[in-house]
């Protein structure tokens, strides 16, 4: 029992088999193999409101989808270099994540602090998808380690280069975090409960009236910091 708490490490393939996926639990920790391209609101547009050709094989080819952009530039000779892989909030891309999941095929949503569980339920559980998210501040040039090369960049001339599809090479990238599962459950929202019901504990027995000096109202699970 006492490695119950101690989280899972595991070694996840871009482009996943649906019983992997179906294993992995909340808050497991996962490192990446295989090619990762990064899709923001300049590609969903491109791809879903535009209608252009997705310049890659998906989900063949990869079925994970990095909200990044990544510190990188385009040497003279047409190479890469690479420096930090920052991840970016993902509440942001609402709109075209159901839509991109159903075109792409994409099983591996990755970015920073997840999306809503209306997003798990409605996009991610009927595409069978999950959600990786980054670990805190600071861990760009850690996940930069993890890209072997970039394979490729498409629409940068449409798109300018943090807007455009990188595709990386990834090996042994991360370390990500379980977010979402298969049943669309939420690591985020199962803590927060669990933080507002120790709170309700801590409460417990005291006026209302002393509660309010905290803040406007009595429901200390409104006081959450998401």
């Amino acid at each position: 029992m006492g490695n119950a708490s101690k989280p899972r490490k595991i070694r996840l393939s871009t482009t996943p088999t649906p019983e992997a996926l179906a294993e992995l639990r909340l808050g497991d920790v996962v490192y990446l193999d295989g090619l990762i391209y990064t899709a923001r609101e300049g590609v969903y547009k491109r791809a879903l409101e535009e209608n252009a050709n997705i310049p890659m094989e998906l989900p063949s080819e990869s079925a994970a989808n990095f909200h990044c952009s990544p510190a990188a530039a385009i040497n003279e000779d047409g190479t890469f270099r690479l420096g930090a892989v920052t991840a970016t909030a993902s509440f942001r891309f609402t709109k075209w994540i159901g839509d991109w999941m159903a075109r792409s095929g994409a099983k591996l949503i990755i970015g920073k602090g997840g999306m809503s569980a209306k997003d798990y339920k409605e996009h991610f559980v009927p595409n069978g998808a999950i959600y990786l998210t980054t670990v805190g501040y600071g861990t760009g040039a850690l996940l930069g380690r993890g890209v072997k090369r970039v394979k490729a960049v498409h629409w940068n001339k449409e798109l300018g280069l943090a807007q455009a599809m990188w595709v990386l090479e990834a090996d042994n990238m991360g370390p990500f975090i379980v977010e979402s599962d298969l049943a669309g459950n939420s690591l985020f929202e199962r803590e927060n409960a669990k933080i507002s019901a120790n709170l309700a504990r801590v409460y417990e027995g005291t006026v209302p009236a002393v509660l309010k000096r905290f803040g406007e109202t009595d429901d200390r699970s409104d006081e959450m910091i998401g």
